[in-house]
């Protein structure tokens, strides 16, 4: 059993060096050690179960003219479906199917070049965000190392001559005060009005509100535990849930006066007998129907809603944006605000901050310029 620097037990395989690192190691049924590296103890534990997993799989046999199809069907099938969270999974399965199979997947795996990659990443470049790009480069990255550990090809075609095309940044719409004031005048008419306020006043994900439990309210002390993200898939029919987004999803939101009102009332409602179905009695939004309420319900209700007050159409990410942009203006640390977004890097919090406080920086310099132009005359 390894251990880490202080001594706590993490596994057979897993083991802590002196500069910080985790290792892990294991060896293959074919007698071959096999050791990588890793940050993070998390990381190094799904890379080892991964690798069993596929070592224990020996029997498959891929051979000279394997195409990429059929190794992504067996590495997804029996290799990285049962050790990522079902939202990791479909976005792998999207951007192989959407973007990396139409290019390379009747392809012989071993044919696969560098060039061919960067082709399939350029082609998204004008109609893709930066983080759809980004997650195919991660989706061909881990299937092609996992052929490389299996031995299917002698060298991944993912190098680092291959490199994500720089995406066209979009400005995110964001609600002025004076249009959030319209904004929410108007929706006090939806149906969904108590969702559209809720995000306005956390800055959750909409995956993070529709999978809010009464559990995770705790009105004593205020606070809202963010645990999981749950999303509605058309193409099954059927609602999902898992973790949030990433490791730094998992927190705890303070909760407002305004939301505690509001939320109390929603308890209160559900007490008096407010039809829900049974399966979801835990859940705190819920629609009329007593199911949770669709992305695609909420984005039509704010399509209306905008129409009615005059503003540009938004998206629920953009209310999100929102709540952020309030933060700022109200003088919030970048580093707080990171935690209350659940953002995995201060970076991306820091972008949105710097953008801001620009603005803001014109806006006093305008005003000095007011003053300096009394001072001349």
């Amino acid at each position: 059993m390894g251990k880490n620097l202080r001594g706590k037990e993490l596994g057979m395989g897993i083991s802590q060096r002196k500069d910080g690192r985790f290792t892990a190691r294991f060896v293959t049924l074919r007698g071959k050690r096999i050791t990588k590296y890793f940050n993070h103890v998390q990381d190094a534990r799904q890379w080892l179960a991964e690798a069993k997993e596929a070592d224990s799989l020996d029997g498959h046999s891929f051979g000279t003219y394997t195409t990429v199809n059929e190794w992504y069907e067996f590495w997804m099938d029996n290799i990285k479906e049962k050790t990522v969270r079902p939202n990791t999974s479909r976005n792998y399965k999207e951007r192989y199917y959407y973007n990396i199979k139409p290019h390379i997947g009747k392809m012989f795996i071993r044919d696969v070049k560098p060039m061919h990659c960067q082709r399939i990443l350029n082609s998204m470049e004008k109609k893709y965000a930066g983080s759809t790009i980004y997650q195919t480069a991660i989706t061909m990255t881990n299937m092609f190392n996992s052929a490389l550990e299996n031995e299917v090809i002698n060298k991944s075609p993912m190098t680092k001559s291959v490199k994500l095309p720089k995406p066209v940044i979009k400005k995110n719409k964001v609600l002025t005060v004076d249009e959030q004031e319209r904004f929410m005048k108007e929706a006090k008419n939806s149906p969904n009005y108590r969702q559209f306020f809720f995000v306005l006043n956390t800055g959750t994900r909409t995956g993070e509100m529709i999978g809010l439990k009464w559990e995770d309210l705790d009105f004593e002390k205020n606070t809202i535990s963010i645990r999981r993200t749950m999303e509605y898939r058309y193409a099954n029919k059927e609602w999902t849930s898992g973790p949030p987004k990433t490791r730094t999803s998992n927190r705890v939101i303070p909760m407002t006066k305004a939301n505690k009102e509001m939320l109390l009332d929603m308890k209160k409602a559900v007490e008096n007998g407010k039809y829900i179905k049974e399966e979801y009695k835990e859940f705190v939004f819920i629609g009329k129907d007593g199911c949770p309420v669709k992305n695609s319900t909420l984005d039509n209700q704010l399509v209306k809603i905008t129409n009615k007050a005059n503003i540009q159409n938004i998206s629920m990410h953009a209310l999100r944006h929102t709540f952020a942009t309030r933060c700022v203006e109200a003088g919030m640390k970048p580093k707080t605000l990171q935690m209350l977004l659940g953002h995995a890097n201060i970076n991306i919090t820091m972008n949105l901050y710097v953008h801001l406080t620009e603005e803001e920086k014109s806006k006093e310099m305008e005003k000095f310029e007011v003053y300096a132009e009394t001072i001349g005359s």
